[in-house]
C-alpha cells in the first residue's frame, strides 16, 4: 500500500551537520520525478542516477509520479551522499521496503546500483551521532572509517540489491558483482612511526632543539630565523614526531576535516591501513598532522574558502598538529594576517552569502624566515648583498601583531664542522617525546583541576591555551617573584599585555619540563630570552 515514505540523511555545514528528513510521495499521474528542498546540481542529477541504480538492483522505481522533499526545506543540500536515502524513501512510499525510518543513510549510488562512499562520510557520521541518530548505513568501502566514530552503529553494504533485502524488499535476481575498489595510496604524511624524520639526524643546534622541545611540551608557536641551510626546515619537520598523540576527539575531527576536502584523505593519513605499519585495520590515526603549504598559497588555500560553501584550508587540516610556513616572509601579506584570528580562537570562521561556516583550527604555527632576502644578513652580515631598504621591507612582511602571537622566536645558527663530525650522537625523537609527554601530562592534570574549580573551560589541556587571568591571579598564577622580569618588560615597553601572558605560559611549560610545582624566576628569564632572542647573537 502506498503512502509517504520517510528516511534520513545528513547535510553538512563545515563540521556541523543537520539531519535531513527525506519524504517521498507517489501520485496517480503521469510518470515523473520531482526533487524539492534546495538541492544543488549534483543532487538534482540524482534523479537519473537513482532510476538506473534501482533498475539494475532488480527493483525498479514506480512508473507513477514521484515527489521527493528534503526537510528542512530552507537548508541548501549538496552532494550525492543523499542518493541512498532518496531511493529507499521512494521504495517505502511504494510499500516495497520496511523499517527505513530510523537509520541514517549515507552513500552515493552508481548506475549499476553499487554503493560508493561519500567523501564526507566521517563528518556526516559524527553529525548523525551528535544529533542522536546512532544507526547509520553506509557503503561497504566506508564502513571502517564510519566505525571510528564512537557511538555509531554502522552497517555497510556493497550494492543497493543487498540494502533492499536487508529492509524487507524482494528484488529480482542476484546482486551484480561489484568491481573491487582499489585503496588509495599512502602519501607518506609525516608522523611518529617508523621512517618519520628523527631529531637524532639534526647535528648541533642545541638552542633550537631546546626551543622545539619547549614548543612541543606546551603547544606554543615558534619562529625559526636563520641563514639558508642552518636547519630550520629539518627542525620543523621533526616537531610532529615529539608531540603527544592526539586525543580521540581531535583525531576524529582531523579525519573529518580531511574527508571534507573530497580526496581519500583518510587513506592518505593511514586510516584502515596502519601508519607505517604501526596500526591495525580500522584504527584511528592519532599522529599530529603536519601541513606545509608553499609560499605561493593563496589566502583561501591557507584559511579555507571556495565558491558557495567554503572548504577547510591548511589551518584546519593542521588542527591538532603543526602548520609550517617555510620562507614565511614570502607569503602574501593578507594570507599571513588572516592567521591572527584562528591563532587566538582555535577556529576559523568563513563568511559566505549562504551562511557562515566554522572549522576547528587549533594548530601550532611554525614560521621559518631568513634574516634578509639574500639570506646572508645574519651575524656581522658582511656577505649580505641587500640594501637597508630591502632588509627593512623584508622584515616588515611579518607584522608586529602576528609576531606578538608567536611565543618563541629563536635564531638557528649555522652548524660548525666539529658539530657535523665530532659531536656525540644527539637525542632521538623518542627520548625527547618522553619528556614532552610527561610535561603534557602535568599540564592536563593541572588544568583539569582548574576546570573542576570553574577557573577554566572544560577541555583545556595545554599551557599555550590557558587564559591570561588565571596566569596572573588565583591558585594557578605564576608567583609574583617569578614574573617580576616579565612585569618589568611590560613597564619598559618591551612586552605587550598579550606578550606578557605568553611569557607566563612559557614559564609554566619550562616548569613542567623541570618537574617543578610552580615556575621559578629563572623560568621567566628563559621564557623572555626565548621570546626575544636577538638575530645577531653569536
Amino acid at each position: 500500500m502506498s503512502g509517504i515514505g520517510r528516511t534520513r540523511s545528513i547535510s553538512l555545514s563545515g563540521l556541523r551537520g543537520e539531519v535531513v528528513h527525506v519524504e517521498a510521495d507517489i501520485a496517480q499521474s503521469l510518470p515523473g520525478f520531482t526533487l524539492l528542498g534546495l538541492p544543488d546540481q549534483a543532487l538534482q542529477e540524482s534523479r537519473d542516477r537513482i532510476r538506473s541504480a534501482a533498475r539494475n538492483a532488480g527493483l525498479p522505481l514506480t512508473r507513477r509520479h514521484l515527489t521527493v522533499n528534503l526537510l528542512p526545506a530552507g537548508v541548501h543540500k549538496r552532494g550525492a551522499g543523499h542518493d541512498l536515502a532518496i531511493v529507499l524513501a521512494a521504495y517505502a512510499a511504494d510499500g516495497r521496503v520496511r523499517g527505513v525510518e530510523g537509520p541514517v543513510f549515507l552513500a552515493e549510488l552508481g548506475l549499476d546500483g553499487a554503493l560508493h562512499r561519500s567523501p564526507e562520510t566521517v563528518a556526516m557520521v559524527m553529525a548523525a551521532v551528535d544529533a542522536g541518530c546512532s544507526e547509520v548505513v553506509v557503503a561497504e568501502d566506508a564502513e571502517a572509517e564510519a566505525r571510528l566514530v564512537p557511538g555509531a552503529e554502522v552497517r555497510g553494504f556493497a550494492h543497493l540489491h543487498d540494502v533492499i533485502l536487508a529492509f524487507g524488499g524482494e528484488p529480482e535476481g542476484e546482486a551484480p558483482q561489484r568491481r573491487p575498489v582499489r585503496p588509495a595510496d599512502d602519501d607518506g604524511a609525516p608522523g611518529a612511526g617508523p621512517g618519520a624524520p628523527d631529531l637524532a639526524e639534526v647535528a648541533g643546534q642545541a638552542e633550537a632543539r631546546f626551543a622545539l622541545e619547549v614548543a612541543a611540551a606546551g603547544a606554543h608557536h615558534l619562529l625559526l630565523r636563520g641563514a639558508p641551510g642552518a636547519g630550520k626546515t629539518m627542525l620543523a619537520e621533526r616537531l610532529p614526531g615529539i608531540l603527544p598523540p592526539l586525543d580521540r576527539r581531535t583525531a576524529l575531527e582531523c579525519a573529518a576535516l580531511r574527508s571534507l576536502r573530497g580526496a581519500d584523505a583518510l587513506a592518505r593519513r593511514g586510516v584502515g591501513q596502519g601508519s607505517a605499519g604501526t596500526r591495525a585495520a580500522g584504527d584511528l590515526d592519532r599522529t599530529p598532522p603536519f601541513e606545509a603549504p608553499h609560499h605561493s598559497a593563496s589566502m583561501a588555500a591557507l584559511v579555507g574558502g571556495g565558491a558557495n560553501l567554503a572548504r577547510p584550508g591548511a589551518v584546519s587540516l593542521a588542527h591538532g598538529g603543526v602548520l609550517f610556513l617555510d620562507e614565511a616572509p614570502e607569503f602574501e601579506r593578507r594570507a599571513l594576517e588572516s592567521l591572527r584570528q584562528p591563532l587566538e580562537s582555535g577556529e576559523v570562521l568563513l563568511h559566505r552569502a549562504r551562511g557562515t561556516v566554522a572549522y576547528p583550527a587549533r594548530f601550532q604555527l611554525v614560521l621559518a624566515a631568513n634574516p634578509c632576502p639574500c639570506g646572508k644578513g645574519g651575524g656581522n652580515g658582511v656577505e649580505c648583498r641587500c640594501s637597508v631598504t630591502e632588509r627593512r621591507r623584508y622584515g616588515q612582511r611579518l607584522s608586529g601583531p602576528l609576531l606578538d602571537r608567536v611565543d618563541l622566536q629563536v635564531t638557528v645558527r649555522p652548524v660548525q664542522a666539529r658539530q657535523l663530525a665530532g659531536a656525540p650522537a644527539a637525542e632521538t625523537s623518542a627520548q625527547v617525546a618522553a619528556r614532552v609527554a610527561e610535561a603534557a601530562r602535568r599540564q592536563a592534570e593541572r588544568w583539569a583541576r582548574a576546570a573542576e574549580e570553574g577557573l577554566v573551560a572544560p577541555g583545556l589541556r595545554r599551557n599555550a591555551h590557558a587564559p591570561a587571568g588565571v596566569l596572573r591571579h588565583g591558585p594557578y598564577a605564576v608567583p609574583r617573584a617569578a614574573r617580576r622580569a616579565a612585569d618589568e618588560a611590560v613597564d619598559h615597553g618591551l612586552l605587550s599585555a598579550r606578550g606578557h601572558a605568553r611569557v607566563l605560559r612559557l614559564a609554566w611549560t619550562l616548569a613542567d619540563l623541570r618537574g617543578a610545582e610552580t615556575p621559578a624566576p629563572e623560568d621567566t628569564d628563559v621564557a623572555l630570552t626565548l621570546r626575544h632572542q636577538e638575530e645577531d647573537e653569536t
